[in-house]
C-alpha cells in the first residue's frame, strides 16, 4: 500500500510539473496581471500591455489623418463647489499621464506626463465600449444585424441557457441586461475580477458569458452597469458578420479615420477581442475617435458612422439605475448606447475607463478632450464627495468654456 502511494504521488507531482510547465505562459501573465496596479508599476504596464498579454495588431492604412496644431495655454484655475482651484494641481491628483485638446479640429493643447510619450499607446479600458457601439451601429446599418430589437440568442445560441436568452440587443447595449454580475473591482471574488483572471489564464470569454445563469431582474428594467455585457455584444457582431472584431474594426474604423499609428486589441487565447476593455491606441486617435463622433460619424465629406447612429447611441436611452428612481435619474449621470452622458448635459457625452481614461466630447463648444491616466484612487470620493467622473467633467467642462472665451476674444 505504501508503494502504492508513493507511485501515486509521483505521478500526481509528474502530472502537476507537466501541467505546470504547459501553463507557464498563462501563470507568468497572471502574476503580471496581478501587479499591473502596483504604484511604481502601473504607468509604464499602461503603455505595454499589448506586450505582457496575448493580443491583435491593428494595422493603421489609408491617409493619416493631418492635424491642425495652434497651442494654448490651459486655463490656470478652474471653479467647483464654488471654489477656485488650480488646473495643473488638478491633473497631478488625477494621476494624469495625456491629455490632448481639440477645438473646432485643430489641436490646441498637448501634453505627456509622468515620463510618457506621444508615441505611446494607451489602454482604453471601458473606453472600448464606445467603439464597440460604433461598430454596432455599422453592422445594423449594413443589415447584417436585422434589428437592434433582436435577441441576442438569434446570433449567438450558445447564450441560450445563460442570462442573455432572449435578451434583446437594445438591452445589452443600454447595460440591462438584467444578468447578475458583481463590477466590484476592489474584490478578488467578483464577477469583473474573474473575468479578469479568465483573460490571464488564457480561458474563454465566450464560455464565461455564457456561464454568466443568474439573473437580478429582466431586460430592460433597470440600468446596472456589467462589463461583460459588452464582450455579448462583440459575440453578436462576430456571428452576424461573420468576422473577427479585430478584422471588422479595421476594416471599418481604423482603415477609414486617418489613424496614426498601429493598434492592439489584448484577447483571450481563443483570439476572441477583450472587447469591453482591451483596445490599445495612441492619445491623439482617442481624440481622432472623438472628433468623428463631435462631427456626426463624418471624417471630411466620408461619412464612416451613420449620423442617425452617432445621435441614437449617444442619447440617454437606458432606464433608471436599478434601486433609483427616474427623478433622480434626470439629475445625475446617463446611459446610452455604450456611452456616458453627464449630468446636466448640454449635448454633451463621453467615454470612459477605470483608472482615469475618458474621451470628452462637447459639439455646441467644438471641443474633444483625449485624457489618459493612472489614477489608482478612481473609485474613491474626491474633496467633495464626488466620484471621479464628476471630478473630471467639471475640469473638463473649464476647459472648453475657457477655450471658447479665449476664442471670442480673439
Amino acid at each position: 500500500m505504501g508503494r502504492l502511494l508513493k507511485k501515486l504521488g509521483l505521478g500526481l507531482l509528474l502530472a502537476i510539473l507537466v501541467v505546470g510547465a504547459l501553463n507557464f505562459k498563462s501563470l507568468q501573465r497572471l502574476v503580471r496581471v496581478n501587479a499591473m496596479f502596483d504604484a511604481d508599476e502601473i504607468v509604464y504596464n499602461f503603455s505595454h500591455l499589448h506586450e505582457l498579454m496575448q493580443s491583435t495588431e491593428l494595422v493603421a492604412s489609408g491617409t493619416p489623418h493631418i492635424w491642425p496644431v495652434d497651442i494654448q495655454p490651459l486655463p490656470e484655475t478652474y471653479v467647483t463647489h464654488g471654489d477656485t482651484k488650480n488646473v495643473a494641481a488638478a491633473l497631478e491628483n488625477l494621476q494624469t499621464t495625456a491629455l490632448v485638446v481639440v477645438k473646432d479640429g485643430t489641436i490646441i493643447f498637448e501634453d505627456y506626463y509622468k515620463g510618457t510619450q506621444a508615441d505611446d499607446l494607451r489602454i482604453s479600458w471601458s473606453m472600448s465600449k464606445s467603439f464597440v457601439s460604433a461598430l454596432t451601429g455599422l453592422a445594423i446599418a449594413n443589415g447584417d444585424i436585422a434589428d437592434i430589437n433582436d435577441p441576442v440568442t438569434k446570433y449567438v445560441p450558445m447564450l441560450a441557457k445563460s442570462g442573455y436568452n432572449d435578451v434583446p440587443l437594445v438591452d445589452v447595449m443600454n447595460m440591462a441586461s438584467g444578468v447578475k454580475f458583481n463590477e466590484d473591482y476592489l474584490d478578488f471574488n467578483s464577477d469583473i475580477n474573474k473575468m479578469g483572471r479568465v483573460l490571464a489564464l488564457g480561458g474563454s470569454l465566450d464560455k464565461f458569458s455564457a456561464s454568466i445563469v443568474e439573473t437580478n431582474r429582466a431586460s430592460g428594467e433597470a440600468w446596472q452597469y456589467v462589463s461583460i455585457d459588452t464582450h455579448v455584444i462583440s459575440m453578436v457582431l462576430r456571428a452576424a458578420t461573420g468576422e473577427t472584431l479585430q478584422d471588422y474594426f479595421v476594416e471599418n474604423l481604423w482603415s477609414k479615420i486617418g489613424a496614426s499609428a498601429n493598434a492592439y486589441y489584448l484577447e483571450d487565447k481563443k483570439g476572441n477581442a477583450f472587447a469591453l476593455g482591451g483596445l490599445m491606441v495612441r492619445t491623439r486617435d482617442y481624440a481622432l475617435f472623438g472628433e468623428l463622433f463631435r462631427n456626426g460619424g463624418k471624417r471630411g465629406d466620408v461619412q464612416i458612422i451613420p449620423a442617425d447612429w452617432v445621435a441614437q447611441s449617444t442619447a440617454q436611452s437606458a432606464p433608471p439605475p436599478a434601486g433609483g428612481n427616474a427623478e433622480d435619474h434626470a439629475k445625475g449621470e446617463m446611459y446610452g448606447y455604450q456611452w456616458w452622458l453627464p449630468s446636466n448635459s448640454d449635448g454633451e457625452f463621453f467615454a470612459v475607463g477605470i483608472y482615469g481614461q475618458f474621451i470628452y466630447i462637447n459639439p455646441k463648444a467644438g471641443i474633444v478632450i483625449a485624457k489618459n491616466a493612472a489614477h489608482r484612487e478612481f473609485m474613491e470620493a474626491g474633496e467633495y464627495g464626488d466620484g471621479s467622473h464628476k471630478t473630471n467633467m467639471d475640469l473638463f467642462r473649464a476647459i472648453a468654456e475657457h477655450y471658447s472665451d479665449w476664442e471670442t476674444s480673439q
